[in-house]
C-alpha cells in the first residue's frame, strides 16, 4: 500500500511540471486540453519519497497518476475521456471491432486480431485508449505492441487492459 499525503492545491510550478509531462507523452494539444488555464488541481505526493503520485481535478476524484517506475502518466476514466474528446480517431487509440466491445468493458485483454485500426505512433508501452468502431471508449490499457506492428499482426495480445470503461458519461 502507498502511504500518501493530504491533497493540497497544485502550485503553478507544479501546473509547470505536469503540463511538460503531458506534453512530452502526448501532445501540446493534449497537454493544453488536461490542464487548461484557471482550472483548480489537488496533488498527493508519496509519503516515502517526496514525489508527485496523484492529481486530483476540482471535485477531488482521481484525475491522473504519476507513474514512479517512469514519470509518465497513467489515465483514469476522466482523464481518458478528455485526450479522447481533445484528439480525433485513431490518435492515442487502439479500434476495435464493435462485436468485441462488450468483452473489452469486462476486462478482458486485446488481441491484435480484433484491432481494425491504431495510431502508428503508439510505441509498445505506451498508454492508449481503447475504443469500438463507433469512438466509444471500452477501456485504458498498456499497448504491448506498436501501431503499426498491430496491424500486422494476427496473434498476441495487442493491449493489457488496465481500467475498463462500464459507460462512457
Amino acid at each position: 500500500m502507498i502511504n500518501l499525503t493530504e491533497a493540497k492545491a497544485a502550485s503553478e510550478s507544479e501546473i509547470k511540471l505536469l503540463k511538460a509531462i503531458a506534453l512530452y507523452q502526448f501532445s501540446p494539444e493534449i497537454s493544453e486540453c488536461l490542464f487548461p488555464p484557471n482550472e483548480k488541481f489537488f496533488i498527493q505526493y508519496s509519503a516515502s519519497t517526496g514525489k508527485i503520485r496523484n492529481i486530483l481535478d476540482s471535485n477531488y476524484r482521481l484525475f491522473l497518476v504519476l507513474r514512479a517506475q517512469d514519470y509518465l502518466f497513467s489515465l483514469t476514466e476522466i482523464s481518458a475521456l478528455i485526450v479522447k474528446k481533445c484528439s480525433q480517431k485513431p490518435k492515442f487509440r487502439f479500434v476495435v471491432q464493435n462485436d468485441i466491445s462488450q468483452f473489452i468493458r469486462d476486462g478482458r485483454n486485446v488481441f491484435c486480431k480484433f484491432v481494425l485500426d491504431a495510431d502508428n505512433n503508439i510505441r509498445a508501452g505506451d498508454e492508449v485508449l481503447v475504443v469500438n468502431e463507433d469512438d466509444e471508449l471500452l477501456a485504458i490499457g498498456r499497448a504491448r505492441v506498436s501501431g503499426e506492428e498491430v496491424k500486422q499482426y494476427k496473434r498476441g495480445v495487442a493491449v493489457i487492459v488496465k481500467r475498463e470503461i462500464k459507460d462512457e458519461y
